[in-house]
């Protein structure tokens, strides 16, 4: 990602992740040794970029919605440490590295995973506790908490993980297909802009706009992942491909073959696009995530 907009938003997040962390008893010190490790193994960090340009979207700083930036993020470090695990998916590579459980053994991995979940809502509910005499901000951040806390919960990613796990080794139907990777990988993108946009008080037609973009970019995310998982580079993504044909995933290119796999990322990315055109320049940071994603598609 070369956009410099991004980029900026990207160091911010950058300079305040391992900051907003909770302290801990020296006693567990190793906890946040495993924590930090999986956080600080790098990422594109969308998910809480996407936070903030949201934000500033609709007129609100990014520093304002920083500690909710920080927590998304720790939600999606958190459920990589546990997909990670070899009761999930098994694999002993993540962003080049080696796996938290490789590292630190499967017992701290689970325990770090924990631990970065739980911490994510420390870090928003604190910063909810300094605008008790701004009931309107207030209610801001108790929206943005729970739309964060509904995506990536049993009604978003966790039930996504789990239709996913399920449809393992089984004809999985096109319906079941776009149900698990809307709700295991969508609905935290979606958690991010929609934290957002409740962050800055969005009106209604802004929300409906930014969730249809969200679907539409979340959805697209995945079908890329399916597709690199195929045809990408090991080292470019920092982790083994072929894995989702070795486990007999339900995937895009598995159900509807390569060619008809771009073809759907590029209708999904061309829907993205179309709706943040009428936000002109505002809508940078939304565009470069989007042609990004084009640009894996070879």
């Amino acid at each position: 990602m070369t956009n410099m907009e991004y980029l900026r938003l990207k160091d911010m997040v950058e300079e305040n992740l391992v900051g907003f962390l909770p302290e801990v008893d020296h006693k567990s010190i190793t906890l946040r040794d495993a924590m930090v490790y999986s956080l600080s193994a790098g990422g594109k960090r969308i998910r809480p970029v996407l936070l903030l340009a949201t934000c500033e979207l609709l007129g609100v700083q990014a520093k304002e919605a920083m500690p909710y930036a920080c927590a998304i993020e720790y939600i999606h470090t958190y459920s990589l440490i546990h997909d990670d695990l070899p009761a999930m998916d098994d694999d002993d590579l993540r962003r080049g590295k080696p796996t938290n459980h490789k590292v630190f053994g499967e017992a701290m991995a689970i325990l770090a995973g924990d631990g970065l979940l739980h911490s994510a809502f420390e870090v928003m509910t604190k910063d909810m506790l300094m605008y008790f005499d701004s009931p309107q901000k207030l209610q801001y951040r108790v929206h943005a908490c729970y739309e964060i806390a509904k995506s990536s919960g049993i009604r978003g990613m966790v039930a996504g993980q789990v239709a996913d796990i399920e449809s393992e080794r089984k004809q999985c139907s096109k319906e079941m297909l776009d149900y698990i990777h809307l709700n295991k990988t969508a609905e935290l993108i979606s958690a991010a802009i929609l934290g957002g946009a409740a962050l800055a008080g969005a009106s209604l037609e802004e929300r409906q706009n930014l969730e249809n973009y969200a679907e539409a970019l979340g959805l697209a995310f995945q079908i890329v992942d399916d597709y690199l998982d195929v045809c990408g580079d090991e080292a470019a993504m920092g982790k083994r491909a072929g894995s989702d044909a070795k486990k007999n995933k339900s995937t895009y290119p598995a159900l509807y073959g390569i060619e008809k796999t771009v073809e759907r990322a590029h209708e999904l990315l061309d829907r993205a696009e179309e709706i943040m055109a009428p936000y002109y320049d505002e809508a940078e940071v939304f565009n470069a995530v989007t042609e990004e994603l084009r640009s894996q598609l070879k």
